[in-house]
């Protein structure tokens, strides 16, 4: 095959699937209900411990991939770490920087996730530092004050959703 008509397959591909793709409904953002709640003070080791416990807890019961669990303060530090036997390396830093999107930001990260599904000039969201678009990252809220986040990864972006929620709806 010349490069030529190596190209022009390439393009008329682009264009089927641009067309596709432009047909097809976008998923649209998930909307917060007003703006994020505002901070508090950072939650201690204990209550750390105890959003971590429940995610745990949630990772076995759901059968997800071994999961690493990260707890970070309201500036983004870590507070709490645990992760499960055979938890891939990799989940470490992940865990770490979707909690620390989560409360940089003060929402789930599954928005992030959502508004990029979406496409178009919600691609723009991937310029933000520390804008991290995969779920499982949730602002912990203590008295209606965001006191830190939770960040779980090691199963599916769903999974690692349910874990990190699981773990702040124990301090609920």
């Amino acid at each position: 095959m010349s490069i030529r008509t190596g190209f022009a397959l390439a393009a008329g591909a682009s264009f089927l699937i641009a067309t596709a793709q432009a047909q097809a409904p976008a998923p649209q953002p998930t909307a917060s209900a007003g703006p994020p709640p505002q901070y508090g003070v950072s939650l201690d080791p204990p209550t750390a411990k105890k959003a971590a416990a429940a995610a745990i807890a949630e990772a076995s019961k759901i059968g997800s991939a071994p999961d690493a669990v990260a707890i970070v303060d309201t500036g983004g530090y870590l507070v709490y770490f645990e992760r499960m036997d055979n938890t891939q390396i990799g989940s470490v830093q992940v865990a770490i920087d979707k909690a620390r999107a989560a409360v940089l930001y003060r929402r789930p990260t599954k928005v992030f996730e959502d508004i990029v599904a979406g496409g178009g000039a919600g691609l723009r969201i991937l310029a933000i530092h520390d804008a991290i678009p995969i779920d499982g990252g949730v602002p912990l809220i203590i008295g209606g004050k965001v006191v830190g986040a939770i960040g779980a990864s090691g199963g599916t972006a769903q999974q690692d959703g349910q874990v990190a929620q699981a773990g702040a709806s124990a301090l609920k």
